[in-house]
């Protein structure tokens, strides 16, 4: 555990695919050399899609429950906030006098509490994506490996050599 530690399991980098081999097979190296060499590199490609895939989720997770922890928040305040409304009605209905007033201001104060802390959830939750690199990477890899790549030897496979755009995030965290 190199660059984990036991309080975060979640690595701080994804194992990344080195762009040039390691172990070069040399010119003349049979069939079974170059089919061992190329079962290395897909093995060693789908450990680094289940990484990435791994650190993705995990950060949704981690937001999802943010999210769900403002909820919950919400939920204690609005049932705190109904033991004043009760005390409001019975002040209400026992005396017609400037002091319901009082209560009813704190129960409006708990209600825009309440709706703080669910507006607070609701944006955090709303920023859940799905695991966009990884699908997006899967999608370049098969279309890399699929049959029509090597159908026609004097058409080289186009790599894309965009890269995807970081997520915007509007909501301010």
């Amino acid at each position: 555990m190199s660059n984990r530690d036991y309080h975060n399991p979640v690595p701080n980098t994804v194992t990344s695919i080195p762009l040039a081999d390691a172990h070069p097979v040399s010119a003349d190296a049979s069939i079974g050399e170059l089919v061992r060499d190329a079962t290395a590199q897909v093995s060693n490609l789908v450990r680094a899609e289940v990484e990435l895939a791994k650190a993705e989720i995990t950060r949704d997770v981690k937001k999802g429950l943010t999210g769900s922890v403002f909820f919950i928040l919400a939920l204690v305040v609005l049932l705190y906030s109904t033991f004043f409304m009760f005390f409001f009605l019975a002040e209400l209905l026992d005396t017609w006098v400037w002091r319901w007033a009082a209560f009813l201001i704190v129960f409006i104060l708990m209600l825009v509490v309440t709706a703080v802390f669910a507006l607070l959830g609701y944006l955090k939750v709303r920023r859940i994506r799905g695991p966009r690199q990884t699908i997006e990477s899967v999608k370049e890899t098969s279309s890399a490996l699929s049959p029509s790549n090597f159908r026609s030897s004097t058409t080289p496979a186009t790599v894309s050599t965009t890269t995807p755009s970081p997520p915007t995030d509007t909501s301010g965290w």
